[in-house]
C-alpha cells in the first residue's frame, strides 16, 4: 500500500474490514455506501477553527447532501445546525434532534402550512420572494415572530462553470434579484415595513463557482444589509446568512480549497462581514461530507464490445445519477479492487465501468485506466460522502444500498454502525393475512 495516499490507505483498511464483517457479499450486499466518521468531525473542526471565535457563528450544515437522520444526528452532536430545503428535511432535522433554534428553512417553494408549522416551531425562515412575504405578513396578522426572518436576494453577480450550480445569474429561480429595476427599492422598503425583517441571506452557488465570486455575492448582502441600517436609522439586520458552496476537488485525494482559503476571500470582498456587528450562518453541505464517504459495488461481469473491456457492477445510475447524466460535470475516481478488498496493481486497462440499468448510458466512466476487472472485483469511488449513496434515484426499482459509518480506533480497530439498512425487494400487501395481487401503485417497503 505504500503507492497509495494516506486517504486511499484508509479506504482500504476500511474496505477490507467491510468484505471481512460481511457487510459487502456479492451474493448479498453488493453495493455499500460508507460515512466516515472520525473524517466527518476533523472536516466539522477545520470550518469552526477557520472563523474567528470572536464572532457568533451558526455553522448549519446542508441537509440536501446527506439527509440521512444518524448522520445528521453526528453533524448535531459536533455543534453545527441544520439548514434544510422542504418540509421533508425539516422532519429529518427535528427527527435528528436539532433544536428549532438551530434550524434555517430555505425552500424557494414554501406553502402555507410548512411556513405557518416553521413559524410555530421558532425555525429560521428565509424568504425568498415578495409574494412569500406576504403571506409571512398574513400568518404573523401583526404578531412579532418567534423566528428570526430574512430575505434571500440574488447578488447577480454571474455564474460558474455549471449552469445548474449557479445560483446567482441575472435570472435566476432563487432569491429577490439586487439590481433589477425597481428590485432594490421595493425590498428596501420592505425591510423599512417589516421590522422582523432582520437577516439577509445570499447564496452565489455551489461546485464550478470560484471562491471569488462566492465572496463578491456575500459582499453585495452585506453592502445591502448596510444599506437597510442606514435607512432605517438603526440596525435593524443583525446577522447574515452566506449561503454555502465551498466546491470539492474531485480529481485527487487533496482537500482543496479549504475553509480557511474561503475565509480569506471573505476577508477581502467583504470585510464588514467580520466586523462584529452581525451574526453569521453558514449553510456548507458537500465540503462537509463528500470526501468522508465513498461507495463500493462489485463486478458481476465482464465482457468485451468493439475491442473495449467493460466491467458491469452493481454501482450505476442509482447512487450516482449526476454522474450518470452529466459526466463531464460530475466525474468520479474510481479505485480497483480484489475480492478481499486489497487494492489492485496490474498493469492499466482502458475499460468502461457499467452500473446495473437497463439503458446504454449508464456508465460511471468511460474509457478509463484501471487495472482489468474480473468478476468478483470491487470498484470504490472517493467522494461520494455526500449526494450520491443518501439520494438515490429508484430507477428499474433498484434498491437503496445499506449505508454504514465507520469510525477506526487508536489500534487500528474497524467500528461500523448501520446508517442505513439494505431496502428489500417490494412484496405485494396482504389483506386478512392473504396475498394480494401486486398493483402498479406497489413500491418498495423497508424493514
Amino acid at each position: 500500500m505504500t503507492d497509495l495516499t494516506e486517504a486511499a490507505q484508509r479506504r482500504e483498511h476500511i474496505l477490507r474490514a467491510a468484505v471481512q464483517q460481511g457487510l459487502l457479499d456479492p451474493e448479498g450486499s453488493a453495493l455499500a455506501g460508507i460515512v466516515d466518521f472520525d473524517g466527518v468531525a476533523e472536516t466539522v473542526d477545520s470550518l469552526h477553527r477557520a472563523f474567528p471565535g470572536s464572532l457568533r457563528v451558526l455553522h448549519a450544515f446542508a441537509a440536501k447532501a446527506n439527509s440521512l437522520v444518524p448522520v445528521l444526528a453526528e453533524l448535531r452532536r459536533l455543534g453545527m445546525g441544520c439548514e434544510v430545503a422542504t418540509g421533508g428535511e425539516l422532519d429529518r432535522a427535528l427527527a435528528a434532534g436539532f433544536p428549532p433554534d438551530r434550524i434555517v428553512f430555505d425552500s424557494p417553494a414554501k406553502t402555507r402550512a410548512e411556513l405557518e408549522r416553521a413559524l410555530g416551531l421558532g425555525v429560521t425562515i428565509n424568504v425568498d420572494n415578495f409574494q412569500e412575504l406576504s403571506r409571512i405578513d398574513t400568518i404573523l396578522a401583526g404578531r412579532p415572530p418567534r423566528s428570526r426572518i430574512g430575505v434571500r436576494v440574488n447578488s447577480q453577480v454571474g455564474g460558474g462553470t455549471i449552469a445548474a450550480m449557479s445560483t446567482a445569474t441575472p435570472t435566476s429561480k432563487f432569491g429577490i434579484a439586487l439590481t433589477d429595476q425597481d428590485s432594490r427599492e421595493r425590498l428596501l422598503r420592505a425591510f423599512e415595513e417589516h421590522p422582523w425583517l432582520t437577516w439577509v441571506h445570499t447564496h452565489a452557488g455551489s461546485q464550478g463557482c470560484p471562491l471569488s465570486l462566492m465572496a463578491q455575492g456575500v459582499a453585495q448582502a452585506v453592502e445591502f444589509a448596510e444599506e437597510v441600517n442606514g435607512r432605517v436609522g438603526q440596525r435593524q439586520v443583525v446577522g447574515i446568512d452566506i449561503g454555502g458552496g465551498l466546491p470539492v476537488n474531485f480529481a485527487t485525494d487533496e482537500v482543496s480549497p479549504g475553509f480557511d482559503t474561503y475565509v480569506d476571500q471573505l476577508r477581502e470582498h467583504a470585510p464588514a462581514l467580520f466586523s462584529g456587528r452581525y451574526e453569521i450562518i453558514t449553510e456548507f453541505g458537500r465540503s462537509i461530507l463528500a470526501k468522508n464517504g465513498f461507495m463500493a459495488a462489485y463486478v458481476e461481469y465482464t465482457k468485451n464490445t468493439g475491442g473495449r473491456p467493460i466491467a458491469l457492477t452493481h454501482a450505476g445510475v442509482q447512487v450516482a445519477t449526476r454522474t450518470v447524466f452529466h459526466p463531464d460535470a460530475w466525474p468520479l475516481r474510481i479505485d480497483a479492487h480484489d475480492p478481499s478488498g486489497g487494492a489492485k496493481h496490474g498493469r492499466p486497462v482502458r475499460q468502461d465501468i457499467a452500473g446495473p440499468a437497463c439503458f446504454a448510458g449508464d456508465l460511471l466512466a468511460r474509457d478509463r485506466a484501471l487495472p482489468l476487472l474480473e468478476p468478483g472485483d470491487i470498484v470504490v469511488l472517493p467522494d461520494t460522502g455526500a449526494y450520491y449513496f443518501s439520494t438515490p434515484f429508484h430507477y428499474n426499482s433498484l434498491p437503496e444500498p445499506a449505508v454504514h459509518a465507520v469510525r477506526i480506533s487508536g489500534d487500528g480497530q474497524v467500528r461500523f454502525e448501520l446508517v442505513r439498512p439494505a431496502q428489500q425487494p417490494y412484496e405485494p400487501p396482504t389483506l386478512d393475512g392473504q396475498t394480494a395481487p401486486a398493483t402498479p401503485l406497489g413500491g418498495l417497503v423497508y424493514r
